[in-house]
């Protein structure tokens, strides 16, 4: 099982690197994260209508500095996998695994808190080399950053499929309401977070209106003259 496992812990170890230390490329993102979970399953579209619904929630998240936020890598691909491994329109299991997900998300922005305290204390360790500005020290610090938050990525991927998907069996194995509502209740909750996180940014950013709305109307030319 755990070999099984192993293409998408390395996933989510290498996207949640991404989120922070390295190299900051937007692959983990929720859409990209869960989308390449799903096509490691073979379901790439289940991937991707769960990564679509997380990148909503994602959109709330400002990644700002030593601030604590949710680690969107790492947990899309748990929330991406655990979707994907589902038959299709099983009832309960876009709950189920967005709600997954956001535990993983949670639980990911609070090891990275952890993981920059360590840093913190190892920099700490070598101020007197640091301040005679030793390279060695320098490069041995961000290798160490490095490998410490890849280590991380693993780990949160490896426990959140090993804990949540048998919690997610369970509970669709005892799920009763129709799969069309149950997802149209994820989808709205989501979409309104999106749009609180849409809100602010209007009356916080100038000319945020504007370039929302041409990236809208370019979306809509895309979607009406490439189909």
């Amino acid at each position: 099982m755990l070999l099984e496992l192993l293409p998408l812990v390395i996933l989510g170890a290498v996207l949640g690197l991404d989120v922070v230390s390295f190299p900051q490329a937007m692959v983990s993102r929720p859409l990209v994260a869960a989308t390449a979970a799903g096509a490691m399953i073979g379901n790439p579209s289940a991937g991707l209508l769960a990564g679509a619904t997380l990148e909503l929630f994602a959109l709330e998240t400002l990644p700002f500095g030593a601030s604590r936020y949710p680690e969107w890598g790492s947990a899309a691909v748990v929330g991406g996998a655990l979707y994907a491994a589902q038959p299709l329109d099983t009832p309960g299991a876009m709950t189920a695994a967005v709600a997954g997900a956001l535990a993983a998300a949670w639980t990911g922005g609070w090891s990275m808190f952890l993981l920059r305290r360590l840093n913190a204390r190892l920099a700490r360790r070598r101020l007197a080399a640091l301040a005679r500005g030793s390279r060695l020290t320098v490069v041995g610090l961000q290798v160490a950053g490095l490998t410490f938050d890849l280590v991380r990525g693993a780990a949160l991927t490896l426990l959140g499929l090993l804990v949540l998907r048998p919690i997610t069996d369970t509970a669709i194995v005892r799920w009763s309401v129709d799969p069309r509502f149950s997802r149209a209740v994820v989808v709205a909750v989501a979409a309104s977070v999106a749009a609180g996180a849409v809100w602010k940014i209007f009356h916080t950013t100038a000319g945020a209106r504007w370039y929302f709305l041409a990236g809208l109307a370019a979306g809509l030319l895309i979607i009406r003259f490439g189909t």
